[in-house]
């Protein structure tokens, strides 16, 4: 889980390079999930039309009726073992035998998430929110100034951070230490999903056109919103097809005006501190809560 425009792709192709591990693109449907168990008639085929339904669900290339064949034996129906059986056919698909998720959003869920699977290993992923600005103000989706994508940052941050207390299972990941020092970084997370570090992941980019390609289709926003080009959903997410490069980390130092450092540090300096990156001017404590 992350903000946006954080790294959770190149994570998730580090992740999903290894011989074991399977982790489709962002699913977002698993809230909707959960809500619809406790429709008054949910039955197995309700359910199973949550998922195939879902705008994000051509993603997945997995087969609709071999999906609802797999909620139909689910018994007692329980959430849980349903988005397991989602996972574990997407995972069965790639040839692998576990599976993980990359969905950025899932930030603002992790309570509930974890209450349907008490198993869930949350990484939460975190970077300069200076750089995440600079990133998300060259997308059409995203705010179009500084304060408002450093107000959007210090929310799923702290939204994130909020949970943390209450996960058994909850780590924080640095991008910057994921760029500048990859390998001990991998074997931490390795360490803390409890997976064989494998030297494939150190070459996903070998494989990052192939897993990306999974998005090349438009993607439906609703009916009042333009969709999503396949073009650039792929060109979103170019960077990630190559190898960690240093040039990716504080680029905000070249990139931003003094003027616009000044804007974001007023808006979110203060978590910027509290989360020990470098900050240019005064900035008061951290406190009070974020909403979702």
């Amino acid at each position: 889980v992350s903000a946006t425009r954080s790294g959770s792709t190149l994570l998730r192709l580090m992740l999903d390079s290894h011989p074991a591990m399977a982790i489709p693109l962002e699913t977002h449907f698993v809230p909707d999930l959960i809500k619809a168990r406790r429709w008054e008639r949910a039955d197995a085929d309700r359910l199973a039309e949550v998922v195939t339904t879902h705008r994000r669900w051509g993603d997945f290339h997995l087969d609709a009726d071999e999906l609802r064949r797999r909620f139909n034996v689910v018994e007692p129906l329980e959430i849980g073992e349903l988005v397991r059986a989602f996972y574990e056919l997407y995972a069965e698909q790639q040839g692998k035998s576990r599976w993980g998720d990359k969905t950025p959003g899932y930030v603002r869920e992790m309570i509930r998430i974890e209450h349907v699977l008490p198993e869930a290993r949350f990484i939460h992923l975190i970077r300069d929110g200076r750089d995440v600005a600079l990133s998300v103000l060259g997308m059409e989706w995203g705010p179009d100034t500084v304060e408002g994508a450093a107000r959007r940052w210090k929310k799923r941050v702290m939204r994130g951070r909020e949970q943390a207390a209450r996960l058994p299972h909850y780590l924080e990941v640095r991008y910057e230490d994921l760029i500048l020092d990859t390998e001990p970084t991998l074997l931490r997370i390795c360490e803390y999903i409890e997976l064989d570090f494998d030297e494939a992941m150190l070459r996903y980019y070998e494989r990052a056109e192939e897993r990306l390609s999974e998005k090349a289709r438009d993607l439906y926003r609703g009916p009042d919103r333009p969709a999503v080009s396949a073009e650039h959903r792929m060109r979103s997410h170019a960077l990630a097809k190559e190898p960690p490069k240093a040039d990716r980390v504080y680029r905000w130092r070249e990139k931003m005006t003094l003027e616009q450092r000044a804007e974001f540090e007023a808006e979110a300096g203060d978590l910027l501190a509290d989360l020990g990156y470098e900050v240019e001017g005064p900035v008061k404590a951290l406190t009070g809560r974020s909403s979702a």
